[in-house]
């Protein structure tokens, strides 16, 4: 197999030759450039950019921030028209061999398409005839037997009047993205603190003097938070990154709108912790029982702004230091070089990523990374705080307007009060638990408001026959993916629909540190697709009708309308009302803590006794965990290579040379990998010093066929991460 050569350090001048690149490939850098800077959210990651500042500009007003991913998802948009022809040449059969990459730069989506089973094709349709096979089929259903999915990426509007629509139709199957992803930052955050998001500020990341960075790789994910955390080294603080990976973005980054960065690079990481994959609870239970050896745990804040204090001291004293060893995978003295380094700061910032949430153990995960910030008082001050950092640059707003099966008492109460309408009480389907359903013949019709719940979903050969088993499944996209080709209902329906930049009316999106960005919208690049609150609306005025009471849905197809009934209903969104006219985007009251006052009952936060799980260490298997690519945004592929790991291609599994040889294999050997739910044949080892032995990396979607259907109980996320599997050499 060729090889890539690895880079030695993130962005660069590789960066900026790529983004010339996908500047000749979207018709000009100067095109690119005057798209890029329009006044609307940034399309990818959740770090808050784009806005009424325009384009390329960061929460604090720093200008040029741009990431690889924010073009790749803009030059995406830009494509041109998916020709009617395309539908004729190919059939679904050869969509199936297509890879993500390939289906992604098929074109945009311009013309609603139909696909009935027993057809070897899909076939184009006019809008009417989508409309009315969707709101006939809806029409003949029960509410009950249908589940409505959301992507983390369209607007609050979009999500809160599909969320209603689902309500008032009859169910509470509705749900999102962070099921499967961060679902379990929420409900530990929730559990800790009272709110499920970051308790702090993209200021407060850049003033503290030590960074935690667990189970995460910004450096290709969230490449922006690398300016932050060069920010933090160069004014003398420390980035401790806790990853089974050494990650090469990680070690060094070369920012390119930073000339010292760009010519001589940064260092990113001042500690670099390999963690076995699943130890990271028993390096965090180890950190915290050294702090309190140490004496350095904060007796005062414990004691009158928390809860839980003298339990998870009593656990921690009771863990034996061999066993937190073993299953961390790391050192005694590493792990005392931590406690000492966390002793000594005095504004500490915890972040992560799907490393911690995708185990079955995610709430601990989380947990445990609370317990180590309040033992030294690290919440409720500013320049500290724990910050989940997401994935879709709204899927914390898209939860925040109510897209959740189970509602918050206050919107739920708000809901019918101010709108006069009358909810479901009955229990909601989690996102897997829809599957279920479909499984079983209990949900017959699936409607997905963007994304690909195929792709992300764990046990793909369980999903495709899931899917498979609907009477229709409804999906709302730009672009083609893999929940195109695979899992198709009975009958499927695509729907496209304008990116954000492309709407005809302003909307909002969330960030991860609770900022309301407004976004202006702008013209449609091609005839055809049709804005997300419009297609809601026709549909659900369709379905429900024209009565306007209680619900005028031509009305609400006014997106100014839809912010004005979410400014009634969900509590800090009160400034929405007003923002058409002032433009002035806003922080989320309540969830920001500068002040050892939190949203829990009592206004104390809490700490909670959390086991590390013991690791799989069984002869001749290893521990997997499914990653991104440089090239990738969530199930999206943009480049089949990744070019920070050294890597050509997808099919491959990472193992360190130690396994290499411990399994009798070597670099030409292709094998077949084996979990407990599925396997993957045709499988090229790839030699890769970077990670702990007895580990191993995969690329995520294609790897979920060895992921199985069991969840975190606390919060029903998947485990895509620590995976035991087992490699049978072919030939």
């Amino acid at each position: 197999m060729a090889r890539l050569k690895r880079k030695r350090s993130g962005g660069g001048w590789h960066a900026i030759r790529y983004t010339l690149a996908k500047g000749r490939e979207a018709g000009g850098i100067w095109k690119l450039y005057r798209a890029m800077r329009t006044k609307n959210a940034c399309k990818t990651c959740a770090l808050g950019m784009g806005g009424q500042r325009g384009g390329m500009v960061n929460e604090l007003g720093h200008f040029p921030e741009v990431c690889k991913k924010s073009l790749q998802a803009m030059v995406a948009d830009m494509q041109g028209a998916i020709s009617p022809d395309f539908w004729k040449r190919f059939p679904v059969a050869q969509l199936k061999q297509f890879t993500p990459r390939e289906l992604e730069h098929c074109g945009r989506l311009v013309t609603p398409v139909l696909y009935q089973q027993g057809e070897s094709h899909y076939r184009p349709i006019p809008w009417s005839e989508a409309f009315q096979r969707i709101t006939a089929k809806l029409k003949e259903l029960s509410a009950e037997e249908t589940f409505w999915y959301f992507s983390g990426r369209s607007s609050n509007e979009a999500g809160f009047l599909l969320q209603l629509f689902a309500r008032l139709y009859g169910t509470n199957n509705v749900n999102n993205c962070s099921y499967y992803c961060h679902q379990a930052s929420g409900v530990g955050l929730a559990s800790i603190t009272g709110s499920g998001t970051a308790t702090l500020l993209l200021e407060d990341v850049e003033n503290a003097d030590v960074v935690f960075l667990i189970g995460g790789n910004p450096a290709s994910n969230h490449p922006r938070l690398m300016r932050t955390l060069m920010q933090v080294r160069r004014q003398g603080g420390q980035v401790i990154v806790v990853n089974p990976v050494v990650e090469t973005g990680l070690v060094n980054f070369k920012i390119p709108s930073d000339v010292r960065s760009l010519l001589f690079g940064s260092k990113i990481a001042s500690q670099y912790v390999q963690v076995n994959i699943g130890g990271d609870m028993a390096l965090l239970v180890g950190i915290a029982k050294r702090l309190d050896e140490l004496g350095a745990v904060d007796e005062v804040f414990l004691t009158q702004h928390c809860q839980g204090w003298p339990e998870w001291a009593a656990s921690i004293r009771e863990a034996r230091w061999e066993d937190l060893t073993a299953q961390s995978g790391v050192s005694r003295d590493q792990i005392d070089r931590l406690a000492e380094i966390y002793a000594g700061s005095k504004r500490a910032v915890f972040g992560w990523t799907m490393g911690i949430t995708h185990h079955l153990n995610g709430v601990e995960n989380v947990q445990a990374i609370g317990n180590l910030a309040l033992m030294r008082g690290m919440v409720g001050k500013p320049g500290a705080g724990l910050m989940p950092i997401r994935g879709h640059s709204n899927v914390q707003g898209i939860g925040s307007v109510g897209v959740t099966p189970k509602l918050k008492e206050a919107i739920f109460t708000r809901l019918q009060d101010v709108l006069g309408v009358t909810l479901p009480t009955t229990p909601g389907l989690d996102t897997l638990a829809c599957m279920e359903g479909a499984t079983a013949g209990r949900q017959k019709l699936g409607f997905c408001l963007g994304g690909n719940l195929y792709g992300s979903n764990p046990d793909s050969q369980y999903a495709d026959r899931a899917l498979s088993n609907l009477d229709m499944l409804v999906q709302m996209n730009t672009t083609l993916n893999t929940g195109h080709a695979h899992g198709l209902a009975a009958e499927t329906i695509i729907l496209p629909v304008l990116a954000r930049d492309e709407e005809p009316q302003p909307t909002t999106q969330e960030s991860m540190f609770n900022y309301i960005r407004f976004s202006d919208g702008g013209p449609g690049r091609l005839d055809g697709p049709k804005s997300e609150i419009e297609v809601i609306a026709t549909i659900a005025r369709g379905v429900l009708g024209d009565n306007p009471h209680p619900i005028d849905w031509h009305a609400m197809g006014d997106a100014k309308q839809i912010r004005q009934a979410i400014a009634k209903i969900v509590p800090g969104f009160e400034p929405l009302s007003e923002i058409d006219r002032t433009k002035a985007e806003f922080q989320i009251d309540g969830r920001t803590f500068h002040q050892p006052r939190f949203a829990t009952p009592d206004g104390k936060a809490r700490l909670h006794v959390v086991s590390p799980p013991a690791l799989v260490d069984a002869p001749n298997t290893l521990r997997l965990m499914t990653v991104r690519s440089e090239g990738q945004f969530n199930t999206v592929v943009y480049e089949d290579d990744d070019i920070y790991r050294g890597v050509q291609g997808r099919d491959v599994i990472l193992l360190h040379p130690v396994d290499i040889e411990r399994l009798g294999l070597n670099e030409q050997s292709k094998v077949t990998v084996e979990s407990d739910t599925g396997s993957l044949p045709n499988i090229q080892v790839h030699r890769f010093d970077q990670i702990k032995p007895g580990n191993a990396l995969m690329y995520y979607p294609e790897a979920n066929v060895l992921v199985g259907r069991e969840v975190d109980p606390h919060s029903r996320t998947p485990a895509f991460k620590n995976i035991v599997v087992r490699l049978r050499v072919e030939g």
